[in-house]
């Protein structure tokens, strides 16, 4: 098996996207891929880890909160490719959402910073067109 970087099968990722009333949750990244760049919560799943488990389990490590019921809002496949368009990174992420239930937004495990963010203030956060797609879905969803 390789790496996660310039791997020879995309890995699975899971995403959640919380809500709020209408604000949404976000997470900057603390780590690679994409460094420094917001998105929402999540990560990779586990060898044996159910993909409903995964979700409640990265929510909770990187943000510190719990969602009640989730529902699958979209799978993106998320694709990195270096300059010789070589495949750096290749993420199937199952993003779920949900309502927030309990627990105070606090950056934890491999995120540096957490936001509540109203719709108005989501250009403000330079997210990719995927994540605008997939908060827009679960928005209808729930």
């Amino acid at each position: 098996m390789t790496g996660r970087e310039f791997p020879d099968r995309p890995w699975v990722g899971i995403g959640m996207i919380v809500f709020d009333g209408e604000r949404v949750l976000l997470a900057r990244r603390g780590k690679a891929p994409r460094i420094g760049s917001w998105s929402l919560p999540g990560g990779a799943q586990h060898l044996g880890e159910r993909a409903e488990a995964a979700a409640r389990r990265e929510l909770l490590e990187e943000t510190g909160i719990e969602v009640g019921p989730l529902e699958l809002a979209a799978v993106v496949d998320a694709i990195t490719t270096d300059v010789a368009g070589g495949v750096l990174y290749h993420y199937t992420i199952v993003d779920y959402c949900a309502r927030w239930a309990s627990g105070e937004a606090r950056p934890g495990d491999d995120v540096a910073a957490v936001a509540w963010v109203l719709p108005e203030e989501l250009p403000s956060y330079d997210l990719t067109p995927d994540v605008l797609r997939v908060i827009a879905e679960a928005r209808r969803r729930l």
